[in-house]
Formats: structure tokens, C-alpha cells, sequence
């Protein structure tokens, strides 16, 4: 975790202080089940409450302890053992570390995931309010990095919400897949616990019950999990490369908004780089790194070995602080990005009309000339645009093979801009429903 690429709402959810805090309140509820079913006093069951609900966990004294024991679980319990007194005997009853560790690594993601999905849902806001004011303003579209077809930058950003559309949804799931809670014991059997015990404790820490958990949570869960992210990361990217490419100097149809006061480089004052999305690059290649070792945990020693600890004590913090930074960042850059219509009016125009040949190929076919006749035909007048030599439109109504199937007032009609967007609000109903 890096302090330049985090935000405290997310960051507290890994601090020690919050991760006691949950291994306490997962003791606590195991505790008072158990009491529930007479296998320990309820007076112990309450006062254990009464003493740690309003403890403050000192965190320097469980790692002094921790330097003894080589063991989190043991040290912290020795702790609470410190604030509770005698009735603390009753604490971790027929438990083992890994009910308290995967348990709580499982409610820390789900909170995770709840920041997330906030996140993106004010994503989808902000592209929402973009593509709706840009709904109509032509822009060329491009393949291969090459001018294609006109199409809209309202477009482009519906685009944009229907990926991050899914991406909420399969953060949704991915929450689902990773919120269970397993009280089961030693190698999972419940040999010393009775089952109730894990019911009652998922419940109270919302949780679903692990249907079968060996000694751990099995690990193609977080799997899933730090690969939704990867993804999520990945839809952030392809939308900062898009901004990156409109921002450079020979496009320049759209930029990061530059703030009074800002600087673009150290050496050259007129310098205005799109150094959000290029940072939101780098985030998301840290953020998909993460999904690999995620999916190396999955194939643990039989019941259980720990080489997943270390893994997911980085990657967890790691990967949810800089997805929860990247989806803000990324939804400031397109709340005030600097949208030029004129400037994408010009790019239009910069072909000589080059991007009307598929429709003047279309008419030439519908006028009764061969495909292979008709490619012929548009490259041939095409060709010379692309050399400087002339417009489109002029040349295709000078050309008596092209005039001889179609009159010049009908190839004139190939040139319609607005026939590229009759179907923009169909598509803006299929992203955005009824409103669209």
C-alpha cells in the first residue's frame, strides 16, 4: 500500500486497529453461541463483551508478543486475555487460527467490495452525464488507430457505462463468492465446535456459512475475487488509453482538465500531459498483477498450509486500496474532461470525406454494379485524398463509371453526416433503459 494512491475510507478497512477489531468480534459471537448451547457460562460469554466491546487493542503490545509467539492469533489472544481476565479461558473454544483469519479476511473484502461498488456506481454517474451532453456530437471513429466511420462521442461513453455496468455486476458476485465464514475447527471437521456455532457467528458478521472448509476457506473464492478486479482494472484502462490517445497533440478532441496553477513538465511550460490516465495505466497493470498469485493460492497441502498468508496479506490491502483510488481518479478525469466538438468536426473533415466510402460502395451495389466493381471504383478516387490530391466528393462526381450508376445529387447524399447517428437513441436505450 502506497500512501500517493490510497484513500482512508479504504485504507482503514486493512489497518491493524480494524483487523483486531473484527478477530474480537468473531471470538466474541463464537463465545456467545457457544454459551447459547451450554458448553461455556453465559457470564463468561458477557463479560468477555462487556470488557472488549470498548477495549482499544493495543497493537504495539500484540506484536511484542507476537516476537515471542511467532504467532498473530496466539499473541493477539493473549492480549485480549489481558483485558478480559479469567472468563478469557473460554475465548477460541474448539477454534483454530484459521476460522478467526479467514473469517475476517472474508468481511474485510466484503467491505471492500461494498466501497467498490460505490465507487463504480459514481462512475457510472459521471459517464452517464457525459454521454447524455454528448450524445449527438460527431467525432470520427477509428480502427486500427485509423479514421473509419463517423460516430459520436456520446457514444463512446455509453460505450464505456455499459462496461462499467458489468463491471458492477460482477463486483456484486464477486462480493457473493468471497463472503463466507468457516467456524469449523481443526481440519475442518467440527470435531470440537459444534456447527451452530459457525451459523450463528456468519450471521452476526454477515456472512454466509462455507459449506465445506477444510481447516481454510478454499481458495478458488479469492481466486475469483482478485480476478473480477483484474478486470475491472483492465475496463479502467481501456478507457484512460482512449482519453490518452484524444488528448495528443495531432488529435486532440479531448483532454484532462488542466487546473490554474498546474504544471506539465519541469522543462517545457506549454507542456498540458495526460498524467491522471497515464497513472490510471500503471494502476491497472499493478492491480490485474495480483489476480495471478490469487490463483497460485488456490492449490494448498491438503487441509491446509499457509503459503497463501503472505500472498493475500499484500495483495488484499494492495489490489481493493488501489482499485478503490484508480475508479475515484478515473471518475474525476471524465466528470471535467475538456471536450472539443470542434476540433472532432475538423478530424472529420480531414479525409476530404474519405469516411463516406462505405456508403457510396453500398449505393454503387444497390444501383446494380458488382461488389469487386464497386471497391474498385471508391479505392480508385479514394487513393488520391489520401495523397492530398483532391476531395472525395469531387472526385467520385467526376468519375463517369461512378456517375454512369449513380447521378451526382445521389452521391452527394452519401455524404450525410447524420445518417451515421439515426440509431444513436436505439443504442442509448439499450444502455440506459427507457430514459435513454
Amino acid at each position: 500500500m502506497v500512501p500517493r494512491y490510497s484513500r482512508p475510507e479504504m485504507t482503514a478497512i486493512w489497518s491493524p486497529e480494524t483487523r483486531f477489531r473484527i478477530w474480537f468480534e468473531i471470538e466474541a459471537h463464537a463465545t456467545t453461541a457457544l454459551a447459547e448451547l451450554g458448553v461455556v457460562p453465559r457470564e463468561a460469554a458477557e463479560t468477555i463483551w462487556a470488557k472488549g466491546r470498548e477495549a482499544v487493542f493495543d497493537v504495539a503490545r500484540i506484536d511484542e508478543i507476537e516476537r515471542v509467539t511467532k504467532h498473530d492469533v496466539i499473541a493477539f489472544l493473549t492480549h485480549l486475555a489481558e483485558i478480559v481476565g479469567p472468563e478469557a479461558r473460554f475465548v477460541h473454544q474448539g477454534m483454530t487460527s484459521s476460522d478467526v483469519l479467514d473469517t475476517c479476511l472474508a468481511v474485510q473484502l466484503a467491505r471492500a467490495s461494498d466501497l467498490l461498488i460505490a465507487d463504480v456506481d459514481a462512475l457510472l454517474a459521471a459517464l452517464k452525464r457525459r454521454a447524455f451532453e454528448h450524445k449527438l456530437t460527431p467525432t470520427i471513429g477509428r480502427s486500427h488507430g485509423i479514421h473509419a466511420e463517423p460516430v459520436t462521442f456520446g457514444l463512446k461513453l455509453a460505450q464505456a457505462y455499459a462496461e462499467f455496468a458489468r463491471a458492477r455486476a460482477r463486483l456484486v458476485a464477486a462480493r457473493a463468492e468471497i463472503a463466507t465464514c468457516a467456524i469449523s475447527g481443526a481440519v475442518g471437521t467440527f470435531a470440537n465446535i459444534d456447527p451452530r456455532v459457525e451459523a450463528y457467528v456468519a450471521e452476526k458478521m454477515g456472512l454466509a456459512a462455507e459449506p465445506v472448509s477444510t481447516q481454510v476457506i478454499p481458495r478458488d473464492r479469492h481466486a475469483m475475487f482478485f480476478a473480477t478486479l483484474g478486470v475491472v482494472a483492465s475496463s479502467i484502462e481501456r478507457l484512460a488509453t482512449e482519453v490518452r490517445h484524444l488528448q495528443r497533440t495531432e488529435v486532440l478532441e479531448a483532454e484532462e482538465y488542466f487546473s490554474e496553477g498546474q504544471k506539465g513538465s519541469s522543462a517545457m511550460p506549454h507542456k498540458r500531459n495526460p498524467v491522471l490516465t497515464e497513472n490510471l495505466t500503471g494502476l491497472a497493470r499493478m492491480v490485474r498483477s495480483y489476480a495471478l498469485p490469487a490463483m497460485e493460492n488456490v492449490a494448498l497441502w491438503h487441509e491446509r498450509d499457509i503459503s497463501h498468508s503472505s500472498v493475500e496479506r499484500m495483495i488484499g490491502p494492495d489490489a481493493t486500496i488501489t482499485l478503490d483510488f484508480a475508479l475515484a481518479r478515473l471518475t474525476g478525469v471524465v466528470d471535467k474532461l475538456l471536450v472539443y466538438p470542434e476540433q472532432m468536426q475538423r478530424n472529420l473533415d480531414r479525409l476530404g470525406g474519405l469516411v463516406h466510402s462505405q456508403r457510396v460502395l453500398l449505393a454503387l451495389t444497390q444501383a446494380g454494379i458488382s461488389r469487386e466493381d464497386a471497391y474498385r471504383l471508391v479505392q480508385r478516387n479514394a487513393m488520391p485524398v489520401w495523397r492530398g490530391e483532391g476531395e472525395f466528393l469531387a472526385l467520385l462526381q467526376a468519375d463517369p463509371e461512378v456517375t454512369a450508376a449513380l447521378p451526382p445529387a445521389a452521391i452527394a447524399e452519401c455524404f450525410d453526416l447524420g445518417y451515421h447517428h439515426k440509431h444513436v437513441d436505439t443504442i442509448f436505450r439499450r444502455v440506459f433503459g427507457a430514459g435513454g
